[in-house]
C-alpha cells in the first residue's frame, strides 16, 4: 500500500490548518483533501498580491482562482525545476542550476534563459531575474514581429494596398489585440477573408451553368434583385384580381374601405408609412392588369419604377406602362434562372462586392504577402512563448508559497504577518484596526457580512482624487463614539494615507466587559435623552407663551389691559405633592430597610441586582462572540471560504489594539483644565460613609462603642411573633397601695 504524505497541522481559528513551508508541501499540495483546505476560491483583484502572478494561475480568465489551478500551477513549477525546494526559498531571482534540464519544457526555458541573459550581454550570468525577462519581453512586443501571432496596418511598414487590406479584414472580420496592446488580424481572420473571396469568385461562375438568359451579369443580377423586391406583393395584386374576376361581390372587401382611410387620416403619414404599404399595389377591378405608373400605391411607387426599368424594359424590350397577368408570369420565368443564381450567393461579411473587384484582389497577391507577415511573426512565437513561461516560473518560485499561505491555510493572517485580504490598517477612535478588507459595493457586501457577528464600520477613503470603499472590523475595546461621518486615517499596505469617513455600521458586541457596562450606558444615554426633550419642550412652551403675552401686550390698549393678578398657591396641590413625596419616602425606606435586614447577605444581594441588569447583556454578548467569523466577510468580497475562520477574544484583542502609555514614560496627571467635581466627591464620600456605618450599626459591630439605647434591638423571632401574650393582672389594692407611697 502507497504510503501518504505526511502532512504537519495547526490549530488557529478552531479550525485545523495545513502547514505549508517546503518544497515537497507544494509538490504535494494535490493530494492534500478539498475539505481541509480553508479557501476554495478567491478573487484575482481587490487583494493585497500580484495580480499579474494570480492572472497567470487564473487558466479560465474568470477573475477567480480555485483549487484546480492553483494545483495546475504548483505542478506546472515543480516540474521545471529540479528541486522544489527553490519554490520553497522565494524570490525573483533564478538560478539557471535550478531549472530541470532532463525534461524537454525545462531544456527549452534553459536556453530561453540564456539567450535573454546573451541579448543582454551577461552571457556567463548564472542567474537571471525577473527584471531581465520582463525587459525582454518589452523589447519583444516593441518588435515589428513580437510573435503574438497578431499582425497590424504598422506591420505592413510601406506597403500601403496591404496595410490598406490589414484595415478592411479588421473592419469585416473584427480585431484582436496583440501583446503590445495594438489591435491587428491573426491567421483564422486572414485565411476567413480569402476564403469568402473565392467563395464569391465560385459564385460568379455558376451564372452562365444557371442558365441566366440575361447579359451581362450585372443587368441580371438587377433584374431579379427587382423582381425579388416586389413579387410578394404583385402576387398578392393578381390573386386579388382573379377573386374579384370569379366573383365581383369580392371587389368590396379586397379594396380599402373608407373606414380603414379614416383610420389612416387619423395618423401622421408618410410614403414609407408600414400602414400605406400594407394596402394592395393598385386598385382591385376585374381587370388583370397592374399599373407600373400611374394609380400605384405610392409606398410602392419607387419599387415599381425599379422593376419597370431594371427587369421589364431588358426581357420585353420596351418600358411598359402597365403588366398584365400573362407578361408577369413570363418575366418571373425569364429570371427564375437569375433569382435561383441570386439566392445562391454566399452570406460573407464582405458584402456585395462586384465581380471584378474579387477577381482582382484574388489575382494580385496580396493573399501570399499576407500569410507571408504572419509567417514571420509566427517564427518568433516560440522565443515569446518561452520567455512568458520563463517570467511565470520566476514569479511563481516568488509568490507559490505566499499564496498557499493565503489560500490553502491562513498561516500568513494568525500569525500576524499580513494576509492578502487585509488592506491596511484604520486608526480611528483611539485605536487601530487591522482587519480591514477592500469592498466594491458596501451595501452588497454588508448584506452577507452581517452574518460574520462582528462590529464593522464600512469607510469611504480619497486620496489624491482616488477613492476606495473598506471594511474595518473592530474587535475590541467599546463603541460609544463610532457613528457614521466621524473621520479617521486609513494607511493602505503601502504605506499611502487616506482620509477615511465611517459611511455604514454594523452593530455587535467586541468584548464582555463592553457588554457588561452597556445596560448602564444606555439607561443613562436614555436619561439624558429624555431631560434633554422634557427640557426642549419646556424651553418651546415658554417662548410660545413669552410670544403670545408680548404681542398681547403690544397690541392692547393701556386703559384696557388688565392688571396681573397675583398667584394663589392651590393647597390641594400642594397637598397632594406632599402625599406623593411621604409615599415615595415610605417606599424607599422600606426597601432601604429590607435591604439593610440582609445583613452579612448584602454583597451576594448588590451581585445578583448586577447580574440580572447585566447577565443578559452578558450572555448575548457571549454568544455572539462564540459565533464572531471571519469566513462572512471574506464570501462577501468574492472568497469561498471552507472553514468556519472563528475571532476569538485574544484574535480580536490583537487585530483591534487601543492607544497606551509606554511603560517607561513619564506622565503628569496635574491636568490644569479638569473640571474640579470637588462638592459632587465631597457628597458621594459622605453618602458611602453614612452608608458603612449605617452597615456596621445594624450588624452590631458598633455595639462596643454605642450606649445601649443606641445600639439596635434584635430581631424578634418568628416563634416570639407568633407566641400570645399574657393578659395583664388588674391591679391590687395593696400594690396601688404601695404604689401610692
Amino acid at each position: 500500500m502507497e504510503q501518504s504524505y505526511e502532512w504537519q497541522f495547526f490549530r488557529a481559528g478552531d479550525v485545523d490548518q495545513v502547514v505549508i513551508r517546503t518544497g515537497q508541501d507544494i509538490a504535494h499540495i494535490g493530494e492534500l483533501d478539498k475539505k481541509l483546505w480553508v479557501a476554495l476560491a478567491c478573487p484575482t483583484r481587490g487583494i493585497e498580491f500580484d495580480s499579474a502572478t494570480l492572472d497567470l494561475i487564473d487558466v479560465s480568465k474568470d477573475g477567480r482562482i480555485r483549487p484546480p489551478e492553483l494545483v495546475a500551477a504548483c505542478e506546472w513549477a515543480v516540474a521545471r525545476v529540479k528541486d522544489p525546494q527553490v519554490l520553497a526559498d522565494g524570490g525573483d531571482v533564478l538560478q539557471l542550476s535550478s531549472i530541470n534540464d532532463a525534461s524537454e519544457e525545462g531544456l527549452m526555458l534553459l536556453g530561453e534563459a540564456r539567450r535573454v541573459l546573451a541579448i543582454a550581454g551577461q552571457s556567463d550570468a548564472s542567474s537571471i531575474t525577473l527584471a531581465q525577462v520582463q525587459e525582454r519581453l518589452a523589447s519583444l512586443q516593441a518588435l515589428r514581429f513580437n510573435g503574438d501571432g497578431v499582425i497590424s496596418a504598422a506591420t505592413a511598414q510601406d506597403n500601403e494596398a496591404l496595410a490598406a487590406l490589414i484595415a478592411r479584414i479588421q473592419d469585416a472580420y473584427g480585431s484582436v489585440d496583440g501583446c503590445d496592446g495594438v489591435a491587428g488580424i491573426d491567421r483564422a481572420r486572414a485565411e476567413a477573408f480569402f476564403a469568402d473571396a473565392r467563395a464569391l469568385q465560385a459564385w460568379f461562375a455558376q451564372a452562365a451553368e444557371l442558365g441566366c438568359q440575361l447579359t451581362p451579369r450585372a443587368q441580371a443580377l438587377a433584374a431579379a434583385e427587382a423582381v425579388n423586391a416586389v413579387q410578394a406583393k404583385v402576387d398578392d395584386f393578381f390573386a386579388r384580381t382573379g377573386l374579384v374576376e370569379f366573383d365581383p361581390r369580392a371587389q368590396a372587401p379586397l379594396n380599402p374601405t373608407e373606414e380603414g382611410y379614416a383610420a389612416l387620416g387619423a395618423q401622421v403619414l408618410s410614403n414609407g408609412s408600414d400602414s400605406i404599404a400594407a394596402l394592395p399595389l393598385a386598385s382591385v377591378t376585374g381587370e388583370r392588369v397592374l399599373p407600373l405608373v400611374q394609380g400605384v400605391n405610392p409606398a410602392w411607387a419607387a419599387a415599381l419604377q425599379t422593376l419597370r426599368e431594371q427587369a421589364v424594359q431588358p426581357v420585353f424590350g420596351e418600358a411598359l406602362t402597365e403588366l398584365t397577368q400573362e407578361q408577369w408570369d413570363q418575366l418571373k420565368s425569364t429570371l427564375s434562372q437569375c433569382q435561383a443564381w441570386l439566392a445562391a450567393c454566399p452570406a460573407t461579411p464582405l458584402g456585395s462586392l462586384p465581380e471584378s473587384e474579387v477577381q482582382a484582389l484574388l489575382a494580385s497577391g496580396a493573399e501570399a504577402d499576407l500569410l507571408a507577415l504572419l509567417d514571420q511573426d509566427e517564427a518568433e512565437k516560440e522565443h515569446s512563448e518561452q520567455a512568458m513561461a520563463l517570467e511565470k516560473l520566476i514569479r511563481l518560485q516568488r509568490d507559490l508559497l505566499e499564496l498557499l499561505n493565503n489560500f490553502v491555510s491562513f498561516s500568513r493572517f494568525y500569525r500576524r504577518e499580513g494576509a492578502a485580504f487585509q488592506a491596511g490598517t484604520l486608526f480611528l477612535d483611539g485605536r487601530s484596526c487591522d482587519l480591514t478588507v477592500e469592498v466594491a459595493d458596501a451595501a452588497a457586501h454588508s448584506a452577507l457580512a452581517a452574518m460574520a457577528k462582528t462590529y464593522l464600520a464600512y469607510c469611504e477613503c480619497k486620496r489624491e482624487g482616488e477613492k476606495k470603499t473598506i471594511v474595518a472590523a473592530f474587535t475590541a475595546g467599546d463603541v460609544d463614539f463610532l457613528f457614521v461621518g466621524r473621520n479617521g486615517v486609513f494607511y493602505d499596505r503601502e504605506g499611502n494615507d487616506w482620509d477615511a469617513t465611517i459611511v455604514k455600521l454594523i452593530d455587535n458586541p467586541t468584548s464582555i466587559g463592553q457588554a457588561f457596562f452597556s445596560p448602564y450606558k444606555k439607561f443613562l444615554r436614555m436619561i439624558e435623552e429624555q431631560v434633554a426633550k422634557h427640557a426642549a419642550a419646556k424651553s418651546d412652551l415658554v417662548n410660545t407663551n413669552l410670544g403670545d403675552s408680548a404681542a398681547k401686550l403690544a397690541t392692547a390698549p393701556k386703559e384696557l389691559a388688565p392688571a396681573a393678578a397675583p398667584r394663589k398657591t392651590d393647597v390641594g396641590t400642594v397637598a397632594a405633592i406632599g402625599v406623593a413625596l411621604g409615599s415615595l419616602s415610605a417606599v424607599i425606606v422600606g426597601i432601604f430597610g429590607k435591604f439593610i435586614e440582609l445583613g452579612p447577605w448584602i454583597p451576594m444581594a448588590i451581585l445578583g441586582i448586577v447580574l440580572a441588569i447585566s447577565g443578559p447583556s452578558m450572555m448575548i454578548a457571549w454568544l455572539k462572540l462564540r459565533q464572531r467569523s471571519l469566513g462572512p466577510i471574506l464570501d462577501a468580497s468574492g472568497w469561498a471560504i471552507n472553514g468556519r475562520m472563528n475571532i476569538n477574544l485574544g484574535l480580536g484583542r490583537s487585530l483591534s489594539q487601543t492607544g497606551k502609555v509606554p511603560l517607561n514614560a513619564k506622565r503628569n496627571l496635574a491636568d490644569p483644565f479638569a473640571d474640579s467635581h470637588k462638592l459632587r466627591n465631597s457628597l458621594w464620600l459622605l453618602a458611602v460613609v453614612a452608608l458603612a456605618l449605617l452597615l456596621a450599626w445594624r450588624l452590631h459591630w458598633l455595639d462596643t462603642v454605642l450606649p445601649a439605647k443606641w445600639q439596635p434591638k434584635p430581631a424578634a423571632t418568628a416563634a416570639e411573633a407568633t407566641a400570645p401574650q399574657a393578659p395583664a393582672l388588674p391591679a391590687s389594692p395593696e400594690a396601688g397601695g404601695a404604689a401610692a407611697q
